[in-house]
């Protein structure tokens, strides 16, 4: 379901984000608010998601996450760990959790930057997102739009395109 932007998912992230500074006060060197609904104005699934940067993977306790009632998530992606929380067994929260390394070049985070300087491109995807909700592979079905506008993110900071399909296959 794709839903008009709500102001309150902003706040909904900022209290998770606290929440989590504040169960890993020495592990979680960043959190931000990723995603559309991360962008004022965007329609998206009402889901909010959140990227963590870490000095390294191995500091994260599961269990401390846990706690806070994410749950570990496995789709295929190598390159972070992923945690998912639920209410009511729908899906509220999506966490990423990457190394503090690779943060100045995440994906998502320069893609939601584009997002909110260029609001034509937003309203672009979610148009798109409106004709593919229910889909199956909805998420594949917007991968053309957003490697191309990842890309014009990356370039804008003159840095290389890289693939922006990350789950396993």
């Amino acid at each position: 379901m794709i839903a008009d932007y709500d102001p309150a998912w902003p706040v909904k992230a900022e209290e998770a984000m606290t929440e989590l500074r504040a169960a890993l006060p020495d592990v979680i060197v960043e959190v931000e608010h990723i995603g559309s609904t991360a962008v004022a104005g965007l329609a998206a699934k009402p889901v909010i998601d959140l990227m963590a940067a870490v000095a390294s993977l191995d500091t994260v306790d599961d269990d401390t996450i846990g706690r806070l009632g994410y749950r570990r998530h496995f789709n295929g992606m190598t390159d972070r760990l992923l945690y998912v929380r639920e209410s009511d067994g729908r899906r509220t929260h999506i966490l990423h959790v990457v190394t503090l390394e690779s943060w100045p070049t995440r994906n998502q985070r320069l893609l939601r930057d584009h997002l909110r300087r260029h609001p034509a491109d937003a309203q672009r995807y979610a148009r798109l997102k409106r004709e593919i909700a229910g889909l199956p592979d909805y998420s594949r079905h917007k991968t053309a739009l957003i490697q191309e506008l990842t890309d014009r993110a990356r370039a804008e900071r003159g840095l290389p395109s890289v693939p922006v399909w990350e789950k396993g296959s």
